[in-house]
């Protein structure tokens, strides 16, 4: 047991996932930064110790059952809980938007499931496992996308969208069972934010769309659970 707060981040070698661990360290946080690429992720964790921050790296593949037992036997030896839990690690599955083989009407199945696996699936794994660690008080910060608004569906992208509607789906059901205790589950939009999924041309530095993050995921008491924000602010589901 420590006295720091616990995070951990998944996906979390590169982009919003790693500015998204600099920013608790940099709270004082005890940073477990996870990623499925052993080599980059322990380079990425090494790189922000380094700069004095409480970071150390866990291996971990999101689809991969064994792998996310490992993370959280490892959890419980090494701190006995767990306060926060950020799940960024995500794909982009579908072809090139605007390209013909992004239609619905020619996704492949397979390319839909692979989508659901890594970005929902995942998450609501990691989160039956992991918000029992959090003794009944935490935070779980779901990294979704307007892509998954219901309220502004569009065409294109399939495997994306019905992920990212469906972890949004995940925040929902687990904040009303977690609504008798001091829990918080949201989910959040970073925004279009410079990284290697929303390339060069995006809007956002990544420092901002992690802010958003991080702000779900150092929620006070009263903070709120079962929202879906983008920069702090409530959107439509």
């Amino acid at each position: 047991m420590t006295e720091s707060r616990i995070a951990v981040v998944t996906g979390a070698y590169r982009g919003l996932g790693l500015e998204t661990c600099r920013q608790l360290a940099e709270l004082g946080y005890r940073v477990v930064l996870t990623a499925r690429r052993e080599a980059k992720g322990r380079a990425a964790a090494e790189g922000l110790a380094g700069q004095g921050l409480d970071v150390r790296f866990h291996l971990l593949d999101v689809t991969d059952a064994r792998s996310i037992q490992a993370l959280t036997d490892d959890l419980w030896k090494d701190f006995g809980r767990i306060d926060c839990l950020v799940n960024n690690a995500g794909i982009f599955p579908d072809p090139e938007p605007g390209s013909d083989r992004s239609s619905i009407f020619r996704a492949d199945l397979d390319t839909i499931r692979r989508g659901l696996e890594a970005n929902a699936l995942g998450a609501l794994h990691l989160c039956q496992v992991l918000i029992p660690l959090m003794g009944g008080t935490g935070r779980v910060v779901n990294v979704s996308s307007g892509m998954g608004q219901l309220s502004e569906m569009n065409g294109c992208c399939p495997g994306y969208r019905l992920s990212k509607t469906a972890l949004n789906a995940v925040t929902r059901i687990l904040a009303d069972e977690l609504q008798d205790t001091d829990v918080k589950v949201n989910s959040v939009c970073p925004g279009w934010a410079r990284t290697d999924m929303g390339g060069p041309n995006a809007i956002l530095p990544v420092e901002e769309g992690a802010r958003g993050i991080v702000w779900a995921a150092t929620l006070p008491d009263d903070g709120p659970s079962g929202g879906f924000f983008r920069h702090g602010e409530p959107i439509a589901w």
